[in-house]
């Protein structure tokens, strides 16, 4: 009895040691920052400057996205990737506690370690950032765990909350009202007191009104004008794509189907295709929008895992080898070869980074010439030159997409707007601003929606002269007078 104790306790050492290896692979991509990472913290650094989203800087996402990377005083670095790695191992645990009070230990951690696996050999686009979609891992699983244990109001809570991360948290809230069904009340009023608190908060301090417009307006104009030609292919190859390299989950939640109880099959079977619907929710197939994906897959596959393991081991373990190396083999050696850029001291050769890589010598360069209190605006889509010059924008506007009308998704190769009206007022507006530096980062990627195409843009930018260029970026400062 004692041997199998400590046999046990072995593992769960183990375990954790491995759950806390995984979370720190980030650590690897230290001197860098992804899209949408960078939007969030230079709209943290605007908040620590004094600025109310919506009201006093243009920001089309939900509070919580900036509130989060107020924690670490919007510094990217050593600060940034600590507490993404944090994060990853809370949302470890909630997800450990939800497999194992459903199944037991060893689900538990076969749960736990499955999200620490496919939040680190993935996409880097889509898994280290943590933006909307991975922000809402942690509300969306502990929304689930309270609603396994019928906690409706405190379900309700976590989905509130996840909803003022990423408004696809609404599928959050549609699954725990199936599983809590017919007694939802208490579930819908636990989720109205985060929300109307967030909204009173908007309406009493003058921000609802720029909130509605660039979250809502703007997103559902982003939404209607996707770029994508042909949908449904794209989702069916977008959808293969992300099954393959995630066969293990597939592999593991389509044997626990053969097993589960009637009950089971029908809760879990909801939450995987609320989950995907909310994938497929504006036909763009973005791979970080499987992430809302990753909870129920994980939780449901850590069922077949174990029950594979205990029944068909002499099959289960070539099969787990052979899942887990597919993403092994093609996103390890990334994180080797950063690791060892970084220890090297110098700049990785990865043509996923060029565009940071040119932010960051663009800053360095501003930085030169910078007073205290100077300003910055940004010509483009390039929140991290924010982040790397510690500067924020001395008007409503940090980035182009709300002046041209363009979305940044599209903006490097299309001129076709679908803010045209809006964008013409707000070029008006920005006119009247006088950053200490204006960074023109898309006119010589995009000619054709450079800042001087506009008339109105190009009679103030004489107020500038131009002290420097890289290879992506047009550096300007005001004259003095």
């Amino acid at each position: 009895m004692e041997a199998a104790h400590s046999a046990l306790d072995r593992a769960r050492v183990g375990a954790g040691a491995v759950l806390a290896l995984l979370s720190c692979f980030r650590f690897a991509h230290l001197h860098l920052l992804w899209a949408d990472e960078d939007y969030h913290l230079a709209a943290a650094l605007q908040i620590l400057r004094g600025k109310l989203p919506y009201r006093d800087f243009w920001y089309d996402k939900p509070p919580l996205n900036a509130l989060y990377y107020l924690i670490i005083a919007a510094h990217a670095g050593w600060p940034l990737r600590i507490l993404d790695a944090v994060y990853v191992l809370i949302a470890c645990y909630v997800t450990f506690r939800l497999a194992r009070m459903w199944w037991g230990e060893p689900e538990g951690w076969v749960a736990a370690l499955l999200l620490a696996f496919f939040l680190t050999f993935y996409l880097p686009s889509a898994v280290i950032p943590f933006a909307a979609d991975a922000l809402m891992i942690l509300p969306h699983l502990a929304a689930m765990y309270c609603a396994r244990k019928g906690l409706m109001v405190h379900a309700g809570i976590w989905a509130g909350f996840a909803f003022l991360t990423n408004a696809k948290a609404v599928f959050v809230l549609a699954v725990c009202a199936i599983w809590l069904w017919p007694r939802w009340e208490l579930l819908i009023a636990g989720s109205a007191i985060p929300t109307l608190a967030a909204f009173a908060a908007a309406l009493a301090s003058g921000a609802w009104r720029g909130y509605v417009e660039q979250v809502w307006r703007w997103g559902f104009l982003y939404a209607e004008g996707s770029p994508v030609l042909n949908p449904a292919r794209l989702g069916i190859i977008r959808t293969a794509d992300w099954l393959g390299f995630h066969a293990l989950l597939l592999v593991g939640a389509g044997f626990a189907f053969r097993y589960l109880r009637s009950d089971d099959r029908r809760k879990l079977g909801w939450w995987l295709i609320l989950s995907f619907v909310a994938v497929c929710l504006g036909t763009r197939f973005a791979p970080h929008y499987f992430l809302q994906l990753l909870p129920p897959m994980v939780i449901t596959a850590s069922r077949g895992v174990v029950l594979a393991w205990r029944n068909h081991r002499k099959v289960a373990i070539p099969v787990l080898l052979a899942t887990l190396l597919v993403p092994v083999i093609r996103f390890g050696p990334r994180y080797a070869v950063l690791a060892h850029d970084n220890l090297a001291g110098r700049p990785p050769h990865w043509s996923d980074v060029v565009m940071d890589l040119d932010s960051q010598d663009a800053a360095r360069r501003i930085r030169s010439f910078a007073q205290p209190g100077d300003t910055l605006f940004v010509w483009g889509y390039r929140p991290d030159l924010y982040v790397y010059a510690r500067m924020v924008p001395d008007s409503l506007f940090s980035d182009s997409q709300p002046l041209t009308g363009v979305p940044a998704d599209r903006h490097l190769s299309a001129t076709n707007a679908i803010y045209g009206g809006p964008a013409a007022r707000n070029r008006d507006e920005l006119t009247r601003s006088h950053p200490t530096f204006v960074v023109d980062g898309l006119g010589l990627l995009n000619p054709k929606l450079k800042p001087e195409r506009y008339p109105e843009i190009r009679l103030w930018l004489e107020n500038y002269e131009r002290i420097g260029q890289t290879k992506f970026s047009l550096i300007y400062r005001r004259i003095d007078e």
